[in-house]
């Protein structure tokens, strides 16, 4: 169902691209809706404008049903969860410490001192004070 519902999304948003670049513009645009020739042979003066912008209305609602058809679809599959759940920490393994809570500061010195009570990584050398 949701792929036909993209697939009929597709068609209007090309419909409605072509309904929009076939009106006139004011500063010309592509010169589609000019004067001479193109497609302002088949239809003159206002009976084109209300026809296209008529069109363009009705294609404009259509693709805004389609989105919010489509996005129902899209979270109507997922379950309900809380800003809450998945923020709590995890819990430390069997056998290791919990980090300490940052105290105090602003969060840049929080940050600075949770990365200093981290171990190095294998291989690489262990950080020096600087000597004076």
């Amino acid at each position: 169902m949701q792929t036909v519902l993209i697939i009929v999304h597709l068609i209007i948003v090309l419909a409605l691209i072509g309904v929009v670049l076939l009106q006139r513009s004011e500063g010309g645009g592509m010169g589609l809706g000019g004067g001479g020739g193109g497609v302002s042979g088949f239809m003159t003066g206002r009976g084109q404008a209300n026809a296209l912008t008529r069109a363009t209305a009705i294609l404009a609602g259509l693709f805004f049903v389609t989105s919010i058809a489509l996005t129902v679809m899209a979270t109507s599959t997922r379950a309900p969860r809380s800003i809450l759940d998945g923020t709590a920490p995890a819990a430390p393994a069997p056998g290791q410490q919990a980090p300490a809570a940052p105290q105090g500061g602003n969060v840049l010195e929080q940050l600075q001192r949770l990365q200093g009570d981290q171990p190095a990584a294998p291989g690489a050398p262990a950080p020096t004070a600087p000597q004076q």
